[in-house]
């Protein structure tokens, strides 16, 4: 009897552990990336972004973390700047955070962002940043595509290896609300929390360009 508990302990134990995947980005190029498809169209008054994002890229150098484009504009993007400040962008307007660096040592990065208030902010392993009031009455449109790895210069895919992103990114979520702080905190410390409705990392099509490598890492 206590041969079978012992068995049926491991096996629960291995039917439980998962892995996750992320994407390694190993060098400067104007030719990898990856594409994202949604589970719903991207047509928000609200949304919340998360992501696990690490990267020695240093100096005054631009890093693209999440691109989103239409034919018309881009929709919502996701910096690194020049001077190490976070920032996103709706319909080419940005809006800047004063942070600790991105490194090596991979962070858990979020913003959110509510139409009806404008209230944007964005959280580094579950620490929140102050409130700015930005893009109050804005809709992002549908209809376009996402990209990680590359800024969309235009449409139908022009890059530029200056602003590619080198380094591991995976974990990318996105709803189309806004998040309580305490399932944000939750997600960083790697609990469960509802599914991403708009990305699921889990489930979520991949599209692999170039030389981007996917690693699957057990949790």
């Amino acid at each position: 009897m206590r041969l079978y508990t012992v068995l049926f302990l491991v096996a629960v134990s291995l039917a439980e552990s998962v892995s996750i995947k992320s994407l390694v980005f190993p060098s400067e190029t104007s030719t990898s990336y990856v594409g994202m498809v949604p589970l719903k169209p991207l047509n928000l008054r609200a949304f919340t972004l998360c992501m696990r994002v690490a990267t020695e890229l240093t100096g005054r150098r631009e890093i693209v973390l999440f691109a989103y484009r239409t034919q018309r504009a881009d929709e919502l993007n996701v910096w690194r700047e020049l001077d190490g400040r976070l920032s996103f962008y709706l319909v080419d307007e940005p809006v800047f955070f004063r942070v600790p660096d991105i490194g090596a040592l991979q962070t858990h990065l979020c913003v959110t962002w509510d139409s009806s208030s404008g209230a944007a902010a964005l959280f580094m392993d579950g620490r929140k940043s102050l409130t700015k009031i930005f893009k109050k009455g804005h809709t992002v449109q549908p209809g376009g595509k996402v990209i990680i790895g590359q800024d969309l210069d235009s449409y139908v895919g022009s890059f530029d290896a200056k602003q590619s992103f080198v380094g591991e990114i995976g974990d990318i979520n996105m709803w189309d609300s806004v998040l309580s702080d305490r399932m944000i905190q939750d997600m960083f410390s790697g609990k469960r929390v509802p599914r991403g409705n708009v990305f699921d990392w889990e489930t979520t099509q991949l599209n692999i360009n170039g030389e981007v490598v996917v690693v699957n890492t057990p949790q």
